[in-house]
């Protein structure tokens, strides 16, 4: 199931003890197009500071009640590593924030989650991770040290979905629209699809466009670039919200763009 990030702004996170608080952006990391962290809107029981969770920590989405509930206590939650979430979160601090979880890092494999496609397997103690918390704790310090310096110049490539939304879209013949959302797998926690309002070139059209047919992102100048024409995308199916997104028709927009399909290298 794919889920609009714009619906999931404001969900509810849950510790195993109480209310965390309400998700306010995403961060993803741009080489991969994957959620890393949501950036977290504490409230008044920890001074309303902002805090980044892991999907990692996410054990039972429940859709209905728009929480999304974690393994880990507030406790845990308010002596975790601060870190200024208006600032880009460099990877000293992911490595940080990692160990005092005891998650093993999800880079350097070829897997969206470390080894794995799937975020909970990074889990200390998950059957088939072949990692654990006690792997962590028995490491030695200088070997933390290393790590850490290691990491610590390392281009992390997270960028914040809030910030993104409205970047301009290239084709490969001119502009066709804006950011206006994006569509993630609430499994794997991957952006399927970006949300391309095309109103300012044709009145009213909404398109998906997968980050596997992006050629280029300037961050500077706020565009994407497509590879896609104009004329494309203008006959391309339609994206409407209230309508659900299944399979079916997937399958329509990637045969109109005769691209194969995600799933079928799954």
């Amino acid at each position: 199931m794919s889920v609009s990030m714009k619906d999931l702004k404001d969900y509810a996170i849950g510790a195993t003890d109480g209310n965390i608080g309400q998700v306010k952006d995403f961060l993803f990391d741009d080489d991969t197009w994957v959620i890393r962290y949501f950036v977290v809107e504490t409230g008044n029981w920890l001074s309303s500071r902002q805090v980044l969770i892991s999907p990692i920590s996410i054990d039972l989405p429940e859709w209905e009640k728009k929480i999304l509930s974690t393994s880990i206590t507030r406790a845990q939650v308010k002596d975790s590593p601060d870190i200024d979430t208006r600032k880009p979160v460099s990877r000293q601090h992911e490595v940080d924030y990692l160990r005092y979880y005891g998650y093993p890092d999800y880079w350097g494999s070829t897997g969206l989650w470390g080894g794995g496609m799937y975020p909970y397997a990074l889990v200390p103690n998950y059957i088939g991770s072949g990692i654990g918390r006690l792997g962590f704790e028995n490491a030695g310090e200088s070997h933390l040290r290393e790590e850490r310096a290691r990491r610590s110049n390392d281009d992390p490539h997270l960028r914040s979905c809030q910030a993104v939304t409205g970047y301009h879209i290239h084709a490969l013949d001119g502009e066709i629209g804006h950011v206006s959302d994006f569509l993630v797998d609430e499994q794997t926690w991957s952006i399927r699809y970006l949300v391309v309002d095309t109103s300012n070139w044709w009145l009213g059209h909404k398109v998906l466009i997968s980050p596997q047919w992006i050629e280029d992102v300037c961050w500077l100048d706020q565009s994407v670039t497509i590879d896609l024409t104009r004329e494309s995308i203008k006959d391309a199916p339609s994206y409407v919200s209230t309508e659900q997104l299944n399979r079916e028709r997937e399958v329509s927009l990637y045969q109109h763009y005769s691209r194969p399909g995600y799933w079928q290298g799954a």
